[in-house]
């Protein structure tokens, strides 16, 4: 199965846009303030804005990457990239390219604002299980499902390793 989030996360760069626009306007507002000659001080509820929108952007720059991920054929392909530059370069990237036989484990966390995927993946080289992890928040809950499923059935279908 093919999964993707392409679609989902086109509104990405149009939110990264509007919480600039808000922060610019701010630091103005406040900038006008302190040039008045009122006798207003400037307190810390005139930076709160600011703040918010600062941790806002910041939560969307965490969560705002698209996924793609293939089981077809042999293998498994797991694929996060960044989104804002994403059709000039490839940006914080991260892949996972192996055998279905060398899936050891996974887990899936849903935690509503934040969802992730952990592969654990078996390696001759190393001893344990090598750990990646892939942000998932803009695939929609059909596409969790199926691909929870899908994982399922390679863990049910690849052969145990005996002692």
């Amino acid at each position: 199965m093919r999964f993707t989030n392409k679609t989902e996360v086109k509104i990405i760069p149009s939110i990264y846009i509007v919480l600039i626009a808000v922060f610019v306007t701010n630091v103005f507002v406040n900038i006008e303030i302190m040039a008045s000659d009122s006798e207003q001080e400037i307190g810390f509820s005139h930076f709160v804005p600011n703040i918010v929108t600062l941790l806002l952007a910041l939560y969307v720059h965490k969560i705002g990457q698209s996924f793609d991920f293939d089981s077809d054929g042999e293998t498994l392909n797991f694929k996060n990239n960044g989104v804002f530059f994403s059709k000039f370069m490839e940006y914080r990237v991260k892949k996972a390219e192996f055998p279905k036989r060398k899936l050891g484990k996974f887990n899936f966390v849903d935690y509503g604002i934040y969802s992730a995927l952990t592969i654990y993946i078996r390696s001759r080289r190393k001893k344990g299980y090598r750990k990646y992890t892939f942000n998932t928040t803009f695939l929609n809950r059909k596409k969790k499902r199926g691909m929870v499923d899908s994982l399922n059935k390679v863990l049910a279908t690849t052969p145990k390793a005996t002692a």
